[in-house]
């Protein structure tokens, strides 16, 4: 039986799609003819949403502190001209902006519209959906719809301590040119010649040179600029702990860019592996102008995981990459415990073939703690600190009494302490 008068009215109501009336109008609308008839006529009239096309354009990768732009063009094949609400939605930590915009599309015809992002952490960021409210000619009724629009934005490490970068060049080029002096036996790389001073190594006179010119000529040396660095980060449930205001893996990846550059520009090869109870990010086999921005992109998404490291996992895959004598830079916590059980057992493997360099930044929260005075509850915590401190000193001399290198310092210290670190082993003929 076919539907009259006010029923039909109330019918084409109740069809409307849920949402798209507010529920204070529904009493108004049974009384109110000629205001619902004007509702349904601008439904009718609002643009359609699931025809709808959509293409994304703009950034790809950002670091993190910096902006990023993404546009969305939305082409409208429909007959009717599209006046549209639209939210682009993206994690909350892309911090975007606008969250919303507004939209109006001619039929036939395309428009862009821009979203900014501030990303406040690392790691790939993925817009959701992208959602469309249709209104029409009246602004009385809309259609609503979702689409999915994929795009991935690579938030990279921050780099802060590039700053440091230009000043540890120097200290290189200085100390290329310091070292370019008479040493011998395996690993150096000739130079040039000189004349013969008193005290030289007769060993080093070159008889040839010499026969051709009327002084005493010698051979001076190099350090062999062909090193190999293999940088290894712990991924374990340690490095989730904060340090100062970032997390230790943070201050861990911070280190290891300014090493990559250093080491890069010093003509040596750098590799990295991440690892924890499975490989977790490697860099191999990179050019020296490749190395650092692969190394950037290999560490942007990597996160703590909430395991004990593979101690004996991590020195096995270390020395598999390692097929000739390298630098081992490992950058892992200083804890007592997982050093003693996990690290100290498999150090001799390390050490028999290569020179180590173990660093983990420091929590200075702890060095605050060390100098509390005054109060009953200072005094505690100033004890326990210091027991924290002396507890971490004697792990680093374990360290140490295998051969290995220790790099303890403060966050915002870390990364060149461990640049001056690598300085130190180059000038001492060490690697």
């Amino acid at each position: 039986m076919a539907l009259t008068g006010r029923t039909a009215l109330l019918a084409a109501i109740g069809s409307l799609p849920v949402g798209i009336l507010a529920p204070s109008w529904a009493g108004m609308l049974a009384v109110n003819a000629p205001l619902t008839l004007a509702i349904l006529c601008d439904y009718a009239m609002a643009a359609p949403v699931r025809t709808l096309q959509f293409t994304r354009t703009g950034d790809t990768a950002v670091r993190l502190g910096d902006g990023a732009d993404v546009q969305l063009t939305v082409t409208n094949p429909s007959r009717r001209r599209l006046r549209a609400q639209l939210r682009d939605a993206w994690p909350p930590s892309a911090a975007q902006a606008p969250a919303r915009q507004k939209l109006t599309v001619p039929a036939g015809e395309r428009r862009r519209v821009t979203t900014s992002l501030r990303p406040t952490r690392r790691g790939d960021r993925r817009a959701e959906r992208v959602t469309v409210r249709s209104y029409g000619p009246l602004g009385l009724a809309a259609r609503q719809g979702n689409h999915n629009v994929p795009w991935t934005v690579r938030v990279l490490p921050p780099f802060t301590s590039r700053k440091h970068l230009p000043s540890r060049l120097a200290r290189l080029r200085e100390l290329d040119g310091r070292t370019s002096v008479l040493t011998r036996g395996e690993g150096t790389e000739f130079d040039s010649l000189r004349e013969y001073v008193p005290g030289d190594d007769t060993r080093s006179i070159d008889w040839r040179a010499t026969a051709r010119q009327t002084a005493v000529a010698v051979r001076t040396w190099r350090p062999e600029r062909d090193r190999h660095i293999l940088i290894v980060l712990d991924t374990g449930r340690t490095t989730a702990g904060r340090v100062g205001d970032v997390p230790r893996l943070d201050a861990a990846i911070d280190a290891a860019l300014l090493l990559t550059a250093l080491a890069s520009r010093a003509g040596d090869r750098v590799d990295l592996l991440a690892y924890d109870r499975r490989l977790r990010a490697q860099v191999q086999g990179r050019s020296a102008s490749d190395v650092l921005p692969a190394v950037v992109d290999a560490l942007a998404p990597l996160e703590p995981e909430l395991v004990e490291t593979d101690a004996r996992g991590l020195a096995a895959t270390a020395l598999a990459r390692a097929p000739r004598r390298s630098l081992i830079v490992l950058l892992t916590g200083l804890d007592a415990a997982p050093v003693e059980e996990g690290l100290l057992p498999v150090l001799p493997q390390l050490t028999q073939r290569h020179t180590v360099l173990v660093a983990s930044p420091s929590d200075p929260h702890v060095a605050r703690m060390a100098a509390t005075r005054g109060t009953i509850e200072g005094v505690y915590e100033a004890a326990a600190a210091t027991q924290a401190q002396s507890q971490r000193l004697r792990t680093a001399e374990q360290l140490q009494r295998h051969g290995v290198t220790v790099v303890d310092s403060a966050p915002d210290d870390f990364a060149p302490a461990l640049a001056d670190a690598y300085l130190a082993l180059k000038a001492a003929g060490r690697l």
